[in-house]
């Protein structure tokens, strides 16, 4: 699927039409917008712009080479975006910008919330955008945002799930689904700092580049500054999951210790009259008490004394 947006008469239009691209110079194109574009689709794209689009191999090389650079003509940038499903798993989706005489071209999936915002501010006040590189800019901008509400709807998760263990106060509640919830948070918080230091890196790019108007610059100073603290912040939040986890592995393992001493005390408790049962079990003649007449109340009375006695000495040392 194929969307391009025109510069008509101080307005914008769009328009799905392939055949009518190639009628349009390339000062009326402001944004070609590509969406899991077919082998047709691409190919008019590239022969209208006499260019050669990004396979997509080509833009999930991770090099910084790769990343973001400029030839003659073109300019092009790749980068991430992530999309979250209903299970709250994230999954990173890669996006290619091409810059070339003065037409923005963005290779993307569907359901980036980003582009279909920036669509909005477009339509609302295109003035705002008077080229191709002012929509880059606020396409970045837009996804800065978005990707620093994720980061604070994690946090808020995370303050949820630090509070589960505790909630009833007379019992610590710990199971396997709290810790493959932790392990969850920390992989999203590991791939948004990947996300975000990954548009940190295009964008720096691009304030070394003299092709985006002077005026693109303040924006583009503010999204770096912008990315600086959601690094911070998801560090912030992955050491905090860091330290949960640590606690509630701690938590888990004074449990056990808690089962382990339980059965320690109880082999410790049975032993002696254990041993006294296997004394009296045997059948020797010349044991004086087998034909003792209180020999059996005798021998029970001692294992009960033996079980007494231990109760007593663990209740001294504070183990019971």
């Amino acid at each position: 699927m194929v969307n391009y947006y025109i510069k008509e008469n101080s307005r914008i239009t769009s328009s799905t039409s392939l055949a009518q691209l190639n009628e349009l110079s390339y000062d009326e194109v402001l944004w070609i917008d590509m969406i899991s574009p077919t082998a047709e689709e691409r190919g008019m794209v590239e022969e209208f712009l006499n260019i050669n689009l990004q396979t997509q191999q080509q833009a999930e090389e991770i090099e910084s080479s790769s990343r973001y650079y400029e030839t003659e003509n073109t300019l092009y940038a790749n980068t991430s975006f992530l999309l979250a499903n209903k299970e709250h798993e994230l999954s990173s989706e890669q996006v290619s910008f091409i810059l070339c005489e003065g037409v923005l071209v963005s290779i993307r999936p569907l359901g980036l919330r980003a582009f279909n915002e920036t669509i909005r501010r477009l339509y609302a006040n295109h003035r705002l955008y008077p080229t191709c590189f002012h929509v880059m800019v606020s396409i970045l901008e837009s996804r800065i945002d978005i990707d620093a509400d994720m980061l604070e709807a994690l946090a808020k998760e995370v303050t949820i799930i630090n509070k589960q263990p505790f909630e009833d106060k007379s019992e610590i509640r710990l199971d396997s689904k709290l810790l493959l919830t932790i392990n969850r948070l920390q992989e999203n918080t590991m791939m948004m700092r990947e996300s975000i230091i990954d548009k940190q890196r295009v964008v720096s790019s691009i304030l070394k580049s003299d092709r985006f108007p002077s005026d693109t610059t303040p924006k583009l100073n503010i999204i770096i500054k912008d990315i600086s603290s959601l690094v911070s912040y998801a560090d912030f939040a992955f050491e905090r999951l860091e330290f949960l986890q640590d606690t509630v592995m701690g938590l888990i393992s004074l449990e056990q210790n808690k089962v382990i001493k339980i059965f320690t005390v109880a082999t410790v408790v049975f032993m002696p009259p254990t041993l006294i049962s296997s004394i009296y079990g045997m059948n020797f003649h010349a044991m004086p008490e087998l034909t003792w007449r209180f020999g059996y109340p005798f021998a029970l009375m001692l294992m009960v004394l033996s079980v007494g006695i231990i109760l007593v000495f663990f209740r001294m040392r504070k183990m019971l």
